[in-house]
């Protein structure tokens, strides 16, 4: 077992099936020492387990934990890639994108939840840059997408 396999069983996590794509896109690719993912929904078992605009039918609460659900998909399509997530060196950037109600303005708290989970499954590495936009709307009326960039160490 992979020490990042290691520290989400400890965490109570299990890495998700990757999501297949909703349209004509890979859900990661690498190119050099980088794998960029494609944006990935808060997809469990192939369904969003809840849709909205955040401020209104969705609460920030809710949001946040969709978010950490969005980047143990992210991780799941690293790993489709690379094989191992042991190979990530660091994580470079994480952009989040929040599909709000016209008053919402906590998008940074909701992406949050993607942020600490990258933080808690790969410690210092998880530790990156970072967007949070408010949207009007996201595919299949998803609250939360997220997509990650990760550095890899040299084969």
């Amino acid at each position: 077992m992979s020490a990042v396999d290691a520290r989400l069983a400890e965490l109570g996590l299990t890495l998700p099936a990757v999501v297949p794509p909703l349209a004509a896109y890979q859900p990661a690719v690498q190119s050099g020492v980088y794998v960029y993912t494609s944006g990935q929904l808060p997809m469990v078992d192939g369904k969003l387990p809840v849709t909205g605009k955040v401020g209104g039918e969705v609460t920030a609460e809710e949001a946040k934990e969709l978010a950490r659900t969005c980047a143990l998909n992210a991780l799941a399509a690293v790993k489709s890639v690379t094989g191992d997530l042991d190979r990530i060196a660091r994580v470079v950037k994480v952009v989040g994108f929040v599909a709000s109600a016209s008053d919402f303005t906590g998008q940074p708290g909701v992406i949050n939840g993607a942020s600490e989970l990258l933080a808690e499954v790969l410690g210092d590495k998880g530790v990156h840059a970072r967007s949070a936009v408010g949207v009007a709307v996201l595919p299949l009326d998803s609250p939360v997408e997220v997509e990650i960039q990760v550095e890899l160490t040299q084969a």
